[in-house]
């Protein structure tokens, strides 16, 4: 797989994302006891660069960092609809309040491609359809390009500009 003129083909996670690839998983992958903003922040990982020194005598350049790496967070929770949980735990969010928690992860990547598995899995009408809405403007107004593993074939055709289908 070639990415921005790049083959990504093989490369060990964290590289892949780093060069703007990242997923959602059909079953919530949060880190349940960490709070909403902790999660977003593990999702900057690949793209800070504070190291071990840094971090340990915490440096007026890692604190700066982590300055903005928090208020990006609080912009992306704001975002994905979880203005002011950015201090709730993961596991005491509702479920469709943790499955836009785990898109706001993923988003904190600032991806390129980002791959989302059967996002509508467990929820009801009224819910697919605001993370339909929602999904239209991860496209329209991040201009990112989405990658949708879904069964549910209105969600698909409601979101969809091209579709490959696979047996």
């Amino acid at each position: 797989i070639i990415l921005d003129g790049k083959v990504i083909t093989g490369l060990p996670p964290y590289l892949i994302a780093r060069e703007g690839v990242s997923r959602t998983y059909q079953n919530i992958r949060l880190f349940s006891n960490l709070t909403s903003a902790e999660n977003v922040l593990i999702g900057q990982h690949t793209h800070l660069k504070a190291g071990l020194f840094g971090a340990i005598f915490r440096t007026p350049a890692q604190r700066a960092e982590e300055a903005r790496a928090l208020k990006r967070a609080v912009e992306l929770l704001d975002f994905v609809g979880l203005q002011g949980k950015g201090n709730w735990v993961a596991k005491n969010l509702a479920y469709g309040d943790q499955r836009r928690l785990e898109t706001a992860r993923a988003l904190a990547n600032n991806p390129k491609i980002l791959f989302l598995d059967e996002p509508t899995a467990g929820m009801n009408p009224r819910e697919t359809e605001e993370l339909t809405l929602f999904i239209h403007r991860l496209r329209d107004e991040l201009n990112i390009t989405i990658v949708l593993i879904e069964h549910d074939m209105r969600v698909v055709m409601d979101i969809s500009e091209y579709i490959a289908v696979l047996d």
